[in-house]
């Protein structure tokens, strides 16, 4: 069978991969999925290590890795800085929230978040979803942000008074509902499937078919899978206490190059790229 392997993401987005190998999914097409390395390894990320040695960019970069999953803006950003190569071949199974969190009483909206910093991590969905959830209400000159750790490194700021307000997904989000934070503003948004080009057009199909049938496995029953995305809070959340409402699964979506083109166009406007997809340093769809 084909080794294809996967650098971890957090399990709100990877849930389908999981439930694919989980259930002997991606066995039935004739891939051999596993994860290259675990979340315990992530978790070893810090907010001061440049993105390409972050462990998912890491491992994709050096070939440690056929595949990863990430927000739609930063994987047009890893594959443009990035000297392997690599598509973005498809929109993921994961249709998450970001959702700034806060305890503090005078944040109800987000016209009240002008020149409060949130904090989020540099270059990833909660960064560009906090731009995208401000800017319009408070004006781009008023978003401010601070860059921290991995989502259970903010919430613990939060709780600690070291954050004012954070960006972050389940299931933090249900976590904070449960300890007393309330939502600020909140965003839905999806990611980019960044594959390496020597995966076969035939090999790509036969992956998002298996992960499609684990999107459908989890549809019919979510809280049968949903002990893997709590565990993310450390035992702090039950995962029948996660809730529906900030996380959904579809089947994967093609990459529309029109849709490429706005979100780049997007992140040329705000600086937060660098330019080099313009002259060919990945392949959409």
């Amino acid at each position: 069978m084909k080794p294809v392997r996967i650098a971890p993401n957090n399990p709100v987005f990877d849930l389908p991969v999981i439930v694919g190998i989980e259930e002997g999914l991606f066995t039935k097409a004739e891939l051999d999925v596993s994860f290259s390395a675990t979340y315990a390894d992530r978790e070893k990320d810090s907010a001061e290590k440049p993105i390409l040695t972050r462990l998912k960019e890491m491992q994709f970069e050096t070939g440690s890795a056929d595949s990863y999953n990430v927000c739609e803006w930063a994987s047009i950003d890893r594959l443009e800085r990035g000297a392997r190569g690599g598509d973005i071949a498809a929109l993921r199974a994961a249709v998450a929230a970001q959702a700034i969190l806060t305890f503090d009483e005078t944040l109800q909206t987000p016209r009240d978040m002008a020149d409060v910093p949130v904090t989020v991590q540099e270059l990833t969905g909660s960064h560009y979803t906090t731009i995208q959830m401000l800017e319009s209400a408070v004006g781009a000159a008023h978003v401010k942000i601070d860059h921290g750790g991995l989502p259970q490194m903010r919430y613990a700021g939060l709780k600690s008074g070291q954050h004012r307000a954070i960006a972050v997904m389940e299931p933090f989000i249900s976590l904070g509902l449960k300890e007393g934070a309330h939502i600020v503003a909140a965003s839905f948004y999806r990611g980019g499937e960044v594959v390496a080009p020597d995966l076969t057009p035939e090999e790509r199909r036969a992956y998002y078919e298996a992960e499609n049938a684990a999107v459908d496995l989890i549809n019919a029953d979510f809280y049968k899978y949903a002990h893997h995305v709590a565990a993310h809070a450390k035992g702090a959340l039950k995962p029948n206490e996660l809730l529906r409402a900030f996380v959904r699964y579809k089947h994967v979506d093609y990459y529309d190059p029109m849709l490429f083109g706005r979100a780049y166009d997007w992140m040329k406007a705000r600086g937060l790229s660098e330019g080099a997809g313009e002259h060919g340093a990945f392949v959409v769809g």
